[in-house]
């Protein structure tokens, strides 16, 4: 059985604590790997190595870390086939979305490649009489991720190469349920010059990441998950005195009003609410049909969401995969079949689903939900899997009250052809990523991804500006030099005294 180790000062440590937790194929339900559990002092170990890095990658030149990034861009690139590979053992979703994810996350490596214009500080001259100031950034030391399982390799890049590139050091904490990704980006990140000890991943459970928070050395944590862990995050982190983002999970709506272009409309919802199976936090979960389009709306979803093929994440013919776990795919099944029971009309139920010759894979099928309630539960909580929700309203501001009554706040989306209601839309929406007739508004590298209300603990959004602000810390300089025609002794330079 193959085993992930984790990645400790430049080179892969074999876990000590004896405990080791399983990894499954969610194609056939088999575990196939075993990812060493880490204990405190495992983590003490990978928190020395990357403070001892940091005594020189803090001080390193900018175009020594940009050198460095540059390579490690071009093996990812070459690599990008590979790390999707592991991804779709591991996590189950299909090889195409597996390639995306590795894309998005090539692109906070391609911002973290131009830190040194996100570097530059600021200069007033003269301020008062002899007297500049100037403002600088500074790394903060040894930070920490911990990164959830739907995103294995994409969320870790949102992380450490803006974190390294602004002259950090970085201790990972990847899912325990996908490892192997994270020590292949390590791996190569070493392969790029990376200098041993300033990118190190431990793996583990509850144990490992309590000892992150709690750890003297570490300055920040950044990490994504669900909203009750990240509230944990949150509070346990900055009750130690650490920097924190924490971002939370999602209920995200789809406003449909009736002037949209319902077969356009219908397209997006298809593939934001089933694409990657669900498991994200930037899914459609909820879609708010307005007026009377609801009925064709709803059967426009359904035909499309019938031709979906699912099966084996490696087959290319498969366009979703199955869920990461049994035990997830046992709970999304429970919000469809209490679905009924609670007022909602089930239009496809993916429960039963299965798929010939893996019977024994984490299966399940489309669901559509329509007419839901705001007081049942596949409306009230992050499902995380292949079920959409359609609720019905009859006016717009009705659509708005609905979404900002919701706790979450992380994306939200418009399909209308009326450029007033757009822009009403997205100044009254409470929401962190609006898109218009964009139903997942992701947004690119060199903005900032984050949401509000219980979607985000903590004041920064991850990458983009907010990410080099969040791994640097702010200095102002003020300068006072006497000219040298003041002095009245030493060595005479030649400026004139009478100035």
């Amino acid at each position: 059985m193959k085993t992930v180790n984790h990645w400790i000062g430049g080179k892969s440590v074999e876990g000590a604590s004896g405990n080791w937790g399983p990894v499954t194929d969610p194609a056939t339900g088999a575990v196939t790997t075993q990812v060493a559990l880490a204990s405190t002092e495992e983590v003490d170990s990978a928190v020395s190595a990357a403070k001892a890095a940091y005594a020189t990658w803090g001080t390193s030149s900018l175009a020594q870390r940009t050198a460095v990034l540059f390579r490690y861009r071009a093996l990812l690139d070459a690599r990008r086939d590979d790390i999707a590979a592991l991804i779709t053992a591991e996590h189950g979703k299909v090889h195409s979305d597996a390639l995306g994810e590795v894309a998005r996350g090539l692109e906070i490596v391609e911002l973290a490649c131009g830190i040194t214009t996100q570097l530059k500080g600021e200069l007033s001259t003269q301020v008062s009489s002899r007297v500049d100031v100037s403002s600088i950034r500074q790394p903060l030391g040894v930070v920490a991720g911990i990164t959830p399982f739907n995103f294995p390799a994409m969320v870790p890049m949102w992380m450490f190469p803006l974190a390294v590139a602004c002259g950090n050091t970085f201790v990972l904490k990847p899912s325990e349920k996908d490892p192997s990704a994270a020590n292949l980006l390590a791996e190569l990140a070493a392969e790029a010059g990376l200098p041993d000890g300033v990118l190190n991943v431990v793996h583990g459970d509850k144990v490992a990441v309590d000892a992150l928070l709690a750890h003297p050395d570490v300055a920040a944590v950044s990490f994504v998950g669900s909203t009750p862990i990240a509230r944990y995050i949150h509070t346990t982190a900055s009750a130690n005195g650490k920097r924190v983002q924490a971002l939370g999970g999602a209920k995200n709506h789809m406003l449909v009003l009736p002037d949209a272009d319902l077969d356009a409309a219908a397209d997006a919802a298809v593939s934001a609410a089933y694409g990657s199976a669900g498991e994200r936090c930037m899914a459609i979960s909820a879609v708010v049909a307005v007026g009377a389009i609801g009925d064709e709306l709803v059967a426009k979803i359904r035909e499309r969401a019938e031709k979906i093929k699912i099966g084996p994440g490696a087959d290319p013919a498969s366009e979703m995969g199955p869920l990461i776990t049994k035990a997830h795919r046992d709970k999304v099944a429970g919000y469809v079949t209490g679905a009924a029971a609670q007022g909602a009309e089930v239009v496809l139920d993916g429960t039963g689903y299965t798929v010939e010759g893996h019977e024994d894979g984490h299966w399940i099928g489309l669901s559509l939900l329509d007419k839901v309630s705001t007081d049942s539960d596949a409306y009230r909580d992050e499902i995380f899997g292949p079920v959409l929700c359609v609720l019905r309203t009859e006016t717009y501001e009705e659509g708005v009250g609905l979404i900002n009554a919701s706790p979450f706040g992380n994306g939200t989306a418009i399909f209308t052809r009326d450029g007033g209601a757009a822009r009403r839309f997205q100044l009254e929406i409470e929401a962190g990523m609006v898109g218009v007739n964009v139903p997942i508004p992701v947004p690119v590298g060199y903005h900032s991804f984050g949401g509000w209300k219980d979607s985000l603990f903590g004041d920064h959004h991850i990458y983009g500006n907010d990410g080099v602000h969040f791994y640097t810390r702010g200095k102002v300089v003020t300068t006072r030099w006497p000219d040298p025609s003041d002095t009245s002794a030493g060595v005479d330079l030649g400026f004139p005294r009478n100035h």
